[in-house]
């Protein structure tokens, strides 16, 4: 249970991070979303744009199976090494958003 909360705690500490910053628009919010219970947390963006209504995922993540799963990074961040800078090891970190097949090819974990 103590690895999970470290876990949990280093994903909302990234992401909460990410999620401060106003958006260069300032008719586009950006916040931050966490489900402790299921363990999925996320970035989400909304508003509008030349009249057009706005609204996406940035950045997803999940807990499961005892690893930390970056299923979604739509950002030029490598949430994989703030993480790792965070104390989660790489073989706790799965690049969810790779084909199966290419994720031995990273220095994560595979599943």
């Amino acid at each position: 249970m103590e690895k999970l909360e470290f876990y949990r705690a280093k994903v909302i500490e990234v992401l909460s991070e990410f999620g401060e910053p106003p958006s260069a628009n300032p008719d586009i919010e950006r916040q931050f979303i966490g489900d402790t219970e299921r363990d999925r947390y996320g970035i989400v963006f909304f508003g509008f744009q030349n009249g057009r209504q706005m609204c996406g995922c940035v950045l997803y993540i999940e807990i499961k199976n005892g690893k930390i799963w970056i299923q979604h990074n739509n950002t030029e961040l490598e949430i994989g090494k703030e993480l790792v800078a965070l104390g989660v090891p790489k073989e706790d970190i799965v690049l969810g958003f790779q084909p199966p097949f290419m994720r031995q090819f990273t220095d994560y974990a595979t599943g």
